[in-house]
């Protein structure tokens, strides 16, 4: 049938910050959606609380609302606007579960708005376990064992009657959260408890555990007129036990047979035609590996995480298709290149992802992979063969690692192996592969693991191939290591010589890949898409044009301190590139981004972003430029050694990069330009460091000398927390320095800013409410300034100005500084590239901050785009940025808010009010604020007089206090009534038991200066962040919630 007539408004409901569970591959949907809808002539209303994203972005939908995400605010806007309908099923679990809501409280019937594509009912059958369980009954489809329950008391009779072990699952959760496998009562109450309370509808599924099956999943399209397409089929390397999301996938699957395929395709179809499903839906599988016995695991019945991983393995826009359908469109009608969306794709390749998780900044997390998802991004890589694929994902990861080679396992006794592999880790894979090279058999290996025995072949015989290279490197040897997938780097530590030199080697026998098309239907029909990866094979699909080139180096897998507002800028950049009449490239090798989706950019490589892979391309494309600056670090790493091979790097250059990146030459620079820095010393020993640290007076900053998101960046206060880190980061990385800078207490401020090597034009002034001490990405960051005198603004602004010409910047930079209580500035650190905040800081002073710089890049001057040198004037509201947190996915981990960085998204609020501006971005960063009930309070003793007037002005609005003993002493002492609770060292329990009963409002938590995970404070921490329970260990962050709380709150008093 023809699109519909009879709507003409559509709201879409993003998916907000991203989380653990629910991240990038949002945006790349919802993206794609809006601009669906919009081209057939629909007037889009977007509503989504992430700054960070191209969707929020005011090119995308007609009207964009960045309100919290939650029935308040949606149904405020539905009642603004009127939608005719809402599209619901590409924001996510979040934007799912707000549709349940809306329809289920009458507001959608109220207001006369439709759920378009997959409607209501579809959608609590497939979220309702037990309605989804009597449908696959119905339809014949085998489930596993299980029952839904909704208290406690109820838990263990159910576990006992299924019989262990069993998985646990919480209804209306994302990304597995709360989920996991109990083998006695002992280990299935706790979790029990946990997932009960996180499930928004207080439900949760047990049923029979099928640990070591293969877990199988289908990405199915249907339409109105019941015609379903499977697009893809993924297979799981690790087995059922993991989520899906966590676990290397390839794509298609490698080990089922053509019958098992046909099977589980034909179960799909049938689910999805059961449910009426309209749209994208992902159908998750568990195959018994020695039979044809399988039970449906669950269904989505919207575009998903997988959906992302499945429309880049496949080239099928699924959430454009599922956009159409929404509006009334068959799959006969809805064209994709030169077929129709009916047509299922073909795949003539192999498709590897692999998960990129936080354990490298938080090094005391629980690394066990299980059902709850830990993975904050991913990759993916295109071969030609399993090997090929696999070996170009793991080198895309960047941990360190340019081969399936950890040297950390070299000397590890053979037995410790073994038992190291039955629980899967990040780091398993790497574990196999040494075992393999020990000649530890593939069936033992196996018994111990559940991993198909294919894989493993394939793992071996790269081992295999690795023995005759250390043998013989010969150049035929090396033409098979290339055609297997093996990387330069490896290459060339077996010839002894550095990746650049064996790229001219390389350069020199004339060995390069030619570049091969995704284009969807495996050439059965003649199309040219403009999305290619690299095989070392002989015909060359990529058609070299005429056209002058740029090339834009993406950021790579999603990481704390390297999201997707690095995709961002990258985005602005294409379409910029496109503007100024060039040829826009691509290379980047996240599946869950807007920049690797071929419809946004001329040329789309899907490769990984190496010295090796960026070379081949710029071989082939001979472009006439590469820009790095808005990739992150990713691409600014690389910038050096392309600069060495004679690559035009455009924009800020190697000499600029220096500049901000080299201690020395900064300083130097700084003292040059007469501009404070914290005084500080590169140290090489432990000797050294106390020196330097008794010179400059503790407490003092200290982290490795390079480092992203302030990984390992720690404040000291005293002579044994400095033995106790240098020792840590001295043995973690040999001869490696270690920097150490006196820390100056203070605001935090910063400033992204471009400049064209004359003018530099400054947005907006950012003002952090944490002073020093915490990450500005986990700082609640707030334009125009709070409290910043016109002087202090002004000599920000000198130094940007300043700072921006010496160091020759072309393009983007950021700046961040530190503002004492005499108002002197001190240059924290200059980013020679773009940073996390330009989204935010673009969208606050509707200034495009990557547009603009692409084309300074491209050599236009500021003032040609109307810019002159200096601020801006600012806007008339207030923009917050808040950070979201994913601490509850990652047990093990401390939750103090430190110099390194933790959290991974942001939300945004923004009124003529401050405070109401902080509200708004506080809870939707999911933070829940309310403004009565019981704060627990547990202080160390340098933070009491400073929290005392904070504690003073809850007691006033009206909550009770409740503290540990010296806490709650030093309180009554001052006149505020106390509860005194029992420590946990004194073997009491209470006050975990409040917070898990949620009698808990607010945990304020201030940590000791050698406090360790082992300690009270510790534990208090993550069992409020287990239930919920918001957790504050800074101040700075409690006087902002009490100006909100002041500003909501109605007292209560007697006539």
């Amino acid at each position: 049938m023809p699109k519909r007539k009879d709507i003409k408004k559509i709201l879409v409901i993003g998916s907000g910050p991203i989380v653990i569970g629910q991240a990038a591959e949002f945006d790349y949907a919802g993206t794609q959606a809006c601009l669906a809808i919009k081209e057939e002539g629909y007037e889009v209303v977007l509503i989504n609380s992430n700054p960070a994203t191209i969707m929020t972005d005011y090119a995308i939908a007609d009207k964009v609302y960045m309100e919290p995400l939650n029935l308040e605010f949606v149904s405020r806007v539905i009642r603004m606007e009127r939608p005719d309908g809402i599209v619901c099923t590409l924001g996510g679990q979040t934007a799912l579960n707000l549709a349940v809501q809306l329809a289920e409280k009458g507001i959608l019937e109220e207001c006369q708005t439709e759920i378009l594509g997959t409607d209501f009912t579809s959608i609590k059958q497939a979220e309702d376990r037990e309605l989804f369980k009597e449908l696959c009954q119905r339809i014949k489809e085998p489930i596993l064992e299980s029952k839904t329950v909704s208290t406690l008391d109820d838990v263990l009779d159910v576990a006992n009657d299924i019989g262990y072990p069993i998985i646990v699952r919480p209804a209306f959760t994302l990304g597995g959260t709360g989920g996991g496998f109990a083998s006695s009562d002992e280990e299935l109450l706790p979790l029990a408890k946990h997932a009960l309370e996180l499930s928004p509808v207080n439900q949760i599924l047990i049923e029979k555990s099928i640990k070591g099956y293969k877990e199988i999943e289908y990405e199915v399209m249907r339409d109105a007129n019941d015609t379903a397409i499977a697009i893809c089929n993924m297979e799981n390397i690790d087995p059922v036990g993991i989520h899906t999301g966590d676990s290397m996938v390839v794509c298609p699957t490698q080990t089922l047979t053509n019958k098992e395929c046909q099977m589980l395709r034909n179960a799909a179809l049938k689910i999805v035609r059961a449910l009426k499903i309209k749209g994208g839906c992902n159908v998750q599988f568990a195959l018994d590996p020695n039979s044809f016995t399988y039970y449906v695991i669950e269904v989505n019945p919207r575009v998903s995480r997988s959906s992302a991983l499945a429309s880049k393995a496949s080239g099928y826009p699924i959430a454009r298709v599922s956009a159409k359908i929404a509006i009334g469109l068959n799959l006969d009608e809805i064209r994709i290149a030169n077929t129709i969306a009916a047509f299922e794709p073909a795949l003539d390749y192999v498709v590897t992802k692999i998960a990129r998780f936080p354990f490298d900044k938080f090094v005391t997390a629980n690394k066990t992979l299980s059902t709850q998802m830990k993975a904050t991004g991913e990759v993916m890589s295109i071969g030609r063969t399993f090997e090929e694929s696999f070996l170009k994902a793991i080198r895309s990861l960047e941990i360190g690692v340019d081969h399936i080679y950890l040297e950390k396992f070299d000397n590890l006794d053979t037995n410790f192996l073994k038992n190291y592999i039955v629980e899967a880790t990040d780091e398993r894979i790497f574990a196999i592969a040494e075992l393999l090279r020990r000649n530890i058999t593939i069936s033992e290996i196996y018994e111990l693991t559940k991993i198909d025995k294919y894989f493993l072949y394939r793992i071996k015989s790269i081992i295999e191939l690795e023995n005759q290279l250390k043998k013989n490197c010969h150049l035929n040897n090396i033409k098979k290591a290339k055609k297997k997938g093996f990387s330069d780097s490896y290459l060339g530590k077996l010839l002894g010589i550095s990746e650049c030199e064996f790229y001219k080697y390389r350069l020199k026998h004339n060995l390069f890949p030619v570049y091969k098309m995704i284009d969807t239907c495996a050439g059965e029909f003649a199309s040219y898409i403009p999305y290619f990866y690299s095989s070392y094979e002989d015909e060359n699909e990529s058609i070299v044009s005429n056209k002058p080139k740029i090339i834009v180096l993406g950021s790579g897998p999603i990481r704390i301190g390297q999201g997707v507002e690095f995709d961002y800028s990258t985005v602005h950049a294409i379409w910029a590139i496109k503007e100024m009449g060039y040829e826009a490239i691509v290379i980047n090798n996240n599946p869950e981004t807007v920049s690797t989706d071929y419809l946004v950019t001329d040329k789309l490589y899907f490769e990984p972003l190496t010295i090796e892979d960026v070379m081949n391309i710029v071989h082939l494309e001979k472009p006439a430029g590469v820009i790095v600056e808005l990739g992150g670090q990713t691409a600014i790493n690389l910038c050096e050694r392309l600069d060495n091979l004679e690559v035009p790097i455009i924009g800020t250059g190697r000499d600029a990069i220096a500049k901000a990146e080299n201690r020395e030459l900064f300083e130097e620079l700084l003292k040059k330009l007469n501009i404070l820095r914290p005084a500080g010393k590169t140290v090489l020993s432990l000797t050294e460091g106390l020196e330097v640290a008794r010179t400059l007076g503790y407490p003092v900053l200290v982290r490795p000398s390079y480092v992203l998101g302030g990984r390992a960046m720690q404040v000291v206060y005293n002579d044994k927390g400095l033995k106790k880190y240098l020792h840590n980061a001295f043995l973690a990385s040999y001869k490696q320095p270690v920097l150490i800078d006196k820390y100056i207490i203070g605001k935090e401020c910063e400033i992204d800013a471009i400049c064209d090597g004359n003018d530099v034009v400054i947005p907006g002034v950012m003002e952090l409410v944490e002073g020093t001490g915490i990450h500005s990405g986990d700082s609640i960051s707030v334009y125009p300034p709070m409290t910043l005198s016109s002087k202090v603004i002004d000599k920000m602004v000198d130094y940007t100005i300043q700072l921006g010409k010496a160091i020759g910047i072309i393009g983007l930079y950021n700046i961040q500084f530190i503002v004492d209580n005499k108002e002197d500035v001190y240059i924290i650190e200059v980013n020679p590239r773009s940073s996390r905040t330009i989204p935010f800081i673009s969208k606050a002073t509707k200034v495009n901050l990557a547009n603009l710089a692409t084309k300074v890049i491209l050599g236009k001057s500021l003032k040609d785009l109307g810019y002159q040198t200096g601020l801006l004037p600012k806007q008339n509201k207030y923009y917050v940025k808040a950070p979201a947190f994913s601490f509850s996915k990652l047990s093990g981990m401390d939750l103090v808010l430190s110099p390194e960085m933790k959290s991974t998204g942001e939300a945004i609020g923004y009124d003529s009010s401050l405070n109401k501006a902080l509200y708004k971005a506080l809870i939707a960063s999911n933070m829940r604020v309310v403004n009565y009930g019981t704060i627990f309070v547990t202080l160390s003793d340098m933070t009491k007089e400073e929290a005392l007037p904070l504690i003073k002005r809850f007691y006033d609005l009206g909550f009770n206090i409740e503290a540990t003993s010296g806490t709650g002493k030093f309180l009554k002492e001052h006149g505020i009534r106390t509860r005194i609770k029992k420590k946990l060292n004194q073997g009491s329990t209470e006050i975990l038991d409040s917070l898990r009963k949620g009698h808990i409002a607010y945990v304020i938590n201030t940590p000791g200066t050698d406090e360790t995970i082992n300690t009270d404070g510790y534990l208090i921490r993550r069992v409020a962040i287990e239930n919920n329970v918001p957790l504050f260990t800074s101040l700075y962050t409690v006087g902002a919630l009490l100006n909100v709380l002041d500003e909501i709150t109605m007292k209560v008093g007697m006539i």
